[in-house]
């Protein structure tokens, strides 16, 4: 998902896709007619099991959740969209975002983001959210990708 508005937005969700490129990349797995019925029929806890299993090898635990709640983009001639609403919570930062997951992509949009304490400069809440993804992470997140787009081809 493309996107414009302010720039701290911007290198906030580059951040926040580079370390849930595996993760999407695992959400992409599963059939989307599952993903799909399961939001239609408010089955979220099979969603947030799907998603605990696709973080797990990721992410400590407790840093990333299904936040109950979804949306499916499932119309004639376009291409299916799955919307997970996700949370990210790790140093006194918490991040609420939608996580999105089309048939050769994934994105994120950042709906909400708190960081406790703030900062007066912006830059600083940023690099904040960076450190609190790579804390969470189980696995660094590899050199070469650290500069990718907020769009994530997986």
């Amino acid at each position: 998902m493309l996107r414009t508005g302010n720039a701290h937005t911007l290198e906030r969700e580059k951040a926040l896709a580079d370390g849930l490129r595996d993760v999407a990349a695992e959400l992409r797995l599963i059939d989307a007619t599952d993903l799909v019925a399961y939001l239609r029929t408010e089955q979220f806890g099979n969603i947030a099991n799907l998603v605990n299993s696709s973080t797990e090898l990721y992410f400590r635990p407790g840093t990333l959740a299904f936040g109950l709640s979804g949306d499916v983009q499932l119309k004639w001639g376009e291409t299916p969209a799955v919307a997970l609403d996700m949370e990210f919570a790790n140093q006194g930062v918490t991040v609420y975002f939608r996580l999105i997951l089309e048939a050769l992509h994934a994105g994120v949009d950042i709906t909400y983001i708190a960081f406790g304490p703030s900062s007066a400069r912006p830059e600083d809440n940023t690099q904040r959210l960076v450190d609190a993804i790579s804390d969470a992470r189980l696995t660094p997140i590899p050199r070469h990708r650290l500069s990718s787009a907020v769009l994530l081809s997986t």
